[in-house]
């Protein structure tokens, strides 16, 4: 059974730091490509980083370039996202997701993906 299993989110005050963790389970990460979404109440679901392999080069939305790194470790089947810097506005829920092939320049479409996990909330508050 493929599943995406997100965790490591909570309440952070302004400038501080969290790391989300995408865990997959019943396929390899090795030939997918691993998204981070994100969606705050009463808004469209907006991509936010995606990595291919442990050797490619990351995409990130510009909103969270030089604050957010992605990174995976394909031994552990698993996808990491550090957040450095946190705003308000980074308040939301994420999810991660899986697409077969690498990342794109439609990285950000959310209908390019296949497998969703179940989202962990973010928020950002003093």
């Amino acid at each position: 059974q493929v599943q995406l299993v997100e965790s490591g989110g909570g309440l952070v005050q302004p400038g501080g730091s969290l790391r989300l963790s995408c865990a997959a389970s019943g396929f390899t990460l090795d030939y997918y490509a691993i998204g981070w979404f994100r969606q705050a109440p009463g808004k469209e679901r907006e991509g936010v980083s995606c990595i291919t392999s442990s050797y490619g080069l990351p995409y990130y939305a510009d909103s969270v370039k030089g604050r957010f790194t992605i990174s995976r470790d394909n031994a552990k089947n698993t996808v990491y996202l550090q957040m450095n810097s946190l705003k308000p506005e980074d308040t939301a829920v994420y999810y991660c997701a899986a697409a077969l092939g690498p990342c794109g320049s439609s990285w950000s479409d959310p209908g390019g993906y296949s497998y969703w996990g179940q989202g962990t909330q973010v928020t950002v508050s003093s």
